[in-house]
C-alpha cells in the first residue's frame, strides 16, 4: 500500500510538473507574439520578370495594413526608415488605420513615403473600427463577415491627405503613371472584403499605346479568387494585396490556419503565379505591418513590408 501511494504521489507530482512546463511554455509563446514578433518588421525582397525588353528595372514598395494606433513607436520609427530605400513607387494596399486616433500616427509615419509616387486603396479598417470578437472566431468565420455595428473612421480625411501628395486613389477606378518614360498602367478596386469591389478594366492609353512600353498592375486590399481572376483576364502582369496577415499564427513546417478570404491558405503571404483559364498573372500577398489592437500578436508570420524589383523580360 504505501508503495502505491507513493508511486500514485509521484504520478500526480509528474502531472502537475507537466501542467506547470506547459503552462509556462504557452505564457512564454504568447509574449514573444505579443510583444517581440509584433514589432520585428522586416523588409522582404522580390524580384521579377515583367517589363519590356530593354527598360532599366523599377523598384516597387509594397505596404500593407499598417493598422495605426495612438503611441505605436517603433512601428512609426520603422515605417519612416522605408523611405531610405528611395522607390520608384509606393503601393499601400489599404488598413491603414487601427483606431479613431490614429489619423495624426499614421500621416507620421508615412510622411517620408509621401514624398514618393504612389497610389493606394482601401480596406476594410480603413472604413471602419476593429472591434473586439472572440478570438476563436476567426478561425472559422465566414469569409467577408463583419461586425456591422463598428465605428466609422476618418476615411475621407485620410484619401485627401493621400491625394494631396499626390498618390492617386484607384478604388474601383483605373490610372496611369509614366515612371521615367514608361507608362505603369494600374487597375483597382474597392474593398472585396467588404463587397465593395467593382472591376473596371485596365486603361486604354493612347492612339500610341501598343509601341509605348508599359506594365499592366492590379491593386486590392483582399485577395478573394474572383478579384484575381478579373485582374489575370484584364492582361496583368502582377497583381499586389494584403488583408491576410500572412495568416498571423502561422504554424512552422505547415504555414498558416486561415487566409480571411477564400485564398488557399498556401497563398497567404508570398509571391505566386495565378491562373485563370489561359491567363495567368504573378501576384504578392503581402503579411502586413500591424494587427488588429484587439488581436495583438504574430507568430511565426514577422511584420513586413515589401520590395519588388520588376525587371526587363528578354521578350514579351
Amino acid at each position: 500500500m504505501a508503495d502505491q501511494r507513493k508511486r500514485g504521489t509521484g504520478a500526480a507530482a509528474a502531472t502537475a510538473a507537466a501542467t506547470t512546463l506547459a503552462g509556462v511554455a504557452g505564457l512564454g509563446a504568447f509574449l514573444y507574439a505579443s510583444v517581440i514578433e509584433r514589432n520585428w518588421f522586416t523588409l522582404r525582397e522580390e524580384s521579377i520578370d515583367v517589363l519590356p525588353p530593354g527598360q532599366r528595372p523599377r523598384r516597387i514598395l509594397h505596404i500593407s495594413d499598417i493598422h495605426m494606433a495612438p503611441a505605436q513607436i517603433a512601428k512609426t520609427d520603422w515605417l519612416r526608415t522605408l523611405a531610405d530605400l528611395k522607390p520608384d513607387l509606393v503601393v499601400n494596399t489599404g488598413d491603414n488605420l487601427g483606431d479613431k486616433r490614429g489619423m495624426g500616427p499614421l500621416l507620421e509615419a508615412l510622411e517620408p513615403l509621401l514624398q514618393y509616387p504612389g497610389v493606394f486603396v482601401p480596406g476594410s479598417n480603413d472604413y471602419y473600427a476593429p472591434t473586439f470578437k472572440n478570438p476563436a472566431a476567426y478561425l472559422f468565420r465566414s469569409p467577408g463577415s463583419r461586425n456591422r455595428s463598428a465605428e466609422s473612421l476618418p476615411t475621407g480625411e485620410m484619401h485627401e491627405a493621400f491625394g494631396r501628395a499626390g498618390w492617386v486613389n484607384l478604388a474601383n477606378r483605373s490610372q496611369s503613371v509614366v515612371l521615367n518614360r514608361m507608362r505603369m498602367d494600374f487597375s483597382g478596386v474597392d474593398d472585396p472584403h467588404l463587397g465593395r469591389d467593382h472591376y473596371v478594366g485596365f486603361p486604354n492609353g493612347s492612339v500610341s499605346q501598343h509601341g509605348a512600353p508599359n506594365v499592366q498592375i492590379g491593386v486590392a486590399h483582399a485577395p478573394y479568387q474572383r478579384v484575381l481572376d478579373d485582374f489575370a483576364d484584364g492582361g496583368a502582369h502582377l497583381v499586389l494585396a494584403g488583408h491576410t496577415h500572412g495568416g498571423q499564427l502561422r504554424i512552422p513546417g505547415y504555414g498558416a490556419l486561415v487566409s480571411n478570404s477564400d485564398l488557399p491558405t498556401w497563398r497567404a503571404r508570398g509571391l505566386t503565379r495565378w491562373s485563370h483559364g489561359p491567363n495567368n498573372s504573378w501576384i504578392n500577398v503581402s503579411a502586413g505591418i500591424g494587427t488588429s489592437k484587439f488581436a495583438p500578436v504574430r507568430f511565426a508570420c514577422r511584420p513586413e513590408a515589401v520590395l519588388i524589383t520588376l525587371n526587363p523580360t528578354s521578350g514579351r
